[in-house]
């Protein structure tokens, strides 16, 4: 595609990226806090194949697009020597994280223009990827406009702020089960007296778990209910956010724990049984804990860090997290109880939410009905997975 035909194509390519950046955003709590992000691969001006973001730690959208060509042109399709033009709605990554550069896989693929619908927010990246897509020869095109990251990630925008660079803390997805008036325990007589959710949402469970690189909880529902807080896929690597169960490596268990009161024969320690994946545990304390203490949980298996707190009681939840950033932490679920939840909720810290509400009526404990009454939920998402109500949204984090 040479320059006078870009610029006569261009309403048609305004147009695709408008139709990209939409359909994109049915993934934006999936890969969050990553973009959301579509492309397309044309040839002669005719769209070839797409690809989009659809999970976190996965292939990002130019890499599918251009996987979807190939999978199309072994059934016919246009060969990769006709492939002109990528269309991507965000300037292309330049830097490997989860995945190697787009860059890259783009240059390789032999695509001689990009056309791209934003440049990367991102100070630390911000162009680097068209001029190294110039670098290698290629034609580059911006075409601002119709697909603004406003309207597409805006959590993008957030997670790419001044502040969030300045004291930078992972992504924190905070997910819970309550009844239909908001408790989190059911009553004794139902499930167990701890299942609210129907099997369906329990298996969502693990492909979160799955998309995160760390699952946090606290003592009291370590004491309470003794969980693992492995994955279970059941056999599917889909149930794994996509990633590919040979290798894996699950997410950390890092548990709230101020004063050591983790059972060292806790369900945590116990290995991990065949089709089940159990990230290593990370028990949090208060400094100068109980020696004895400490050197039980070590010899179960744990590490434990000592951190900061609040008062004697409770730990500073900015270096807790500050510290799990520095760990290489980026995106972490949050499976507690009220006490620990409510505190990441009424702390700012808490970025996204998954709610499930069971067929369920009354409990017990605290509910948080009134928190979610008056939330400022942002880009929210009801959906059902029978028997249940899923809710999910964005927050206004700090």
């Amino acid at each position: 595609m040479t320059s006078s035909t870009l610029d006569k194509d261009s309403a048609a390519l305004s147009e695709l990226l408008t139709v990209l950046g939409r359909e994109a955003q049915a993934f934006r709590f999936e890969v969050a806090p990553n973009p959301c992000v579509g492309a397309a691969v044309l040839a002669g001006g005719v769209e070839v194949a797409r690809g989009f973001h659809r999970v976190w730690g996965g292939p990002h959208a130019e890499v599918e697009a251009l996987e979807a060509a190939r999978a199309a042109a072994r059934l016919g399709g246009p060969g990769p020597e006709s492939w002109d033009t990528l269309v991507v709605t965000l300037e292309p990554c330049s830097s490997t994280g989860k995945t190697p550069p787009c860059v890259d896989a783009i240059v390789a693929a032999g695509i001689r223009t990009v056309v791209v619908g934003a440049l990367d927010p991102d100070p630390r990246h911000r162009g680097r990827g068209l001029e190294k897509l110039r670098e290698a020869g290629l034609e580059v095109a911006l075409i601002d406009g119709p697909c603004p990251l406003e309207s597409v990630a805006p959590h993008f925008l957030r997670w790419t702020s001044r502040e969030r660079l300045r004291r930078p803390r992972p992504w924190t997805v905070a997910k819970w089960a309550q009844t239909l008036s908001g408790h989190l325990r059911p009553p004794k007589d139902v499930g167990d007296g701890r299942w609210i959710s129907g099997p369906g949402a329990l298996a969502e469970v693990h492909e979160l778990r799955g998309r995160v690189d760390a699952i946090l909880t606290g003592v009291g529902t370590v004491l309470a209910d003794d969980p693992r807080m492995t994955l279970r896929p059941q056999g599917s690597a889909a149930n794994l956010g996509g990633l590919d169960p040979v290798g894996i490596q699950p997410p950390q268990r890092i548990v709230f724990d101020s004063w050591l009161r983790t059972p060292p024969d806790a369900r945590l320690f116990a290995p991990a049984e065949p089709g089940e994946f159990a990230g290593g545990v990370v028990i949090l304390s208060l400094p100068a804990p109980d020696v004895q203490r400490r050197r039980r949980l070590e010899a179960a298996g744990a590490e434990v860090v000592e951190m900061r707190g609040t008062d004697r009681k409770r730990l500073h939840l900015r270096t807790v997290h500050e510290w799990l950033m520095e760990r290489g932490l980026r995106r972490v679920l949050l499976e507690s109880g009220p006490e620990l939840l409510r505190a990441h909720l009424t702390g700012g810290f808490v970025d996204q939410v998954r709610v499930v509400t069971g067929d369920v009526r009354g409990g017990r404990g605290e509910s948080l009905a009134s928190w979610l009454a008056t939330a400022d939920l942002q880009e929210r998402l009801d959906r059902e997975v029978a028997p249940d109500a899923v809710l999910e949204a964005f927050l206004e984090s700090k």
